[in-house]
């Protein structure tokens, strides 16, 4: 089932997250959920308060960005990259910074060129709960970055300089109005009365 992806402005996207445990209700059904909902919007990651859930889970799949381009083949390590996060903690984040344009679900119709350092270390648990350490670089590091952020209460719009988020004001501000139009189901904050 596709579930409504929840819209900047929504306080759920600054919550620090909860930890879950093995009996989280219907936690199949929900990561079920969960994939259905990105592979609908588009996405290539989708955390749990995007769905409006304040829990340390987040899905990924990046294969769109192994799929080869006429112009420049994409990464063949991305193919099989689908994984789930749950309870994840990054433990280091090492090498050069690099800029990627980087979009949100949450935030349709900006991207935006941000900085991350290009490796990744974390420790999380699947979706049987087993615990695994890996070590991410390049995109895959930046996509797991990126949803990480989330689950912290952060968003890439953060990472931008204060004159690139002046001039995105007024776009945030539409989206969290709900004047932006998007191919899948959004949720938009309660907008105030009189307004």
């Amino acid at each position: 089932m596709k579930l409504p992806i929840v819209a900047y402005g929504d306080p759920v996207l600054r919550k620090k997250t909860e930890e879950i445990e093995e009996d989280y209700p219907d936690l199949k059904g929900l990561i079920d959920n969960m994939f259905e909902t990105m592979y609908g919007a588009r996405g290539v990651g989708l955390a749990a308060p995007q769905v409006g859930l304040p829990i340390r889970l987040f899905v990924v799949d990046a294969s769109p960005f192994a799929e080869d381009d006429e112009d420049e083949p994409g990464d063949p390590s991305l193919k099989d990259f689908k994984k789930v996060f749950i309870n994840p903690i990054i433990l280091e984040e090492t090498g050069d910074k690099w800029a990627f344009s980087e979009g949100c679900l949450s935030i349709p119709d900006i991207t935006e060129e941000v900085m991350r350092p290009e490796n990744v270390l974390i420790n999380y648990l699947d979706e049987n709960f087993e615990e695994h350490e890996i070590e991410l670089s390049g995109l895959a590091a930046r996509i797991v970055q990126h949803e990480y952020d989330h689950i912290e209460g952060k968003l890439f719009v953060d990472k931008l300089s204060p004159l690139k988020k002046t001039m995105l004001k007024s776009k945030l501000d539409a989206i969290a109005k709900g004047n932006v139009r998007v191919s899948y189901k959004m949720k938009f904050p309660q907008q105030k009365k009189g307004r």
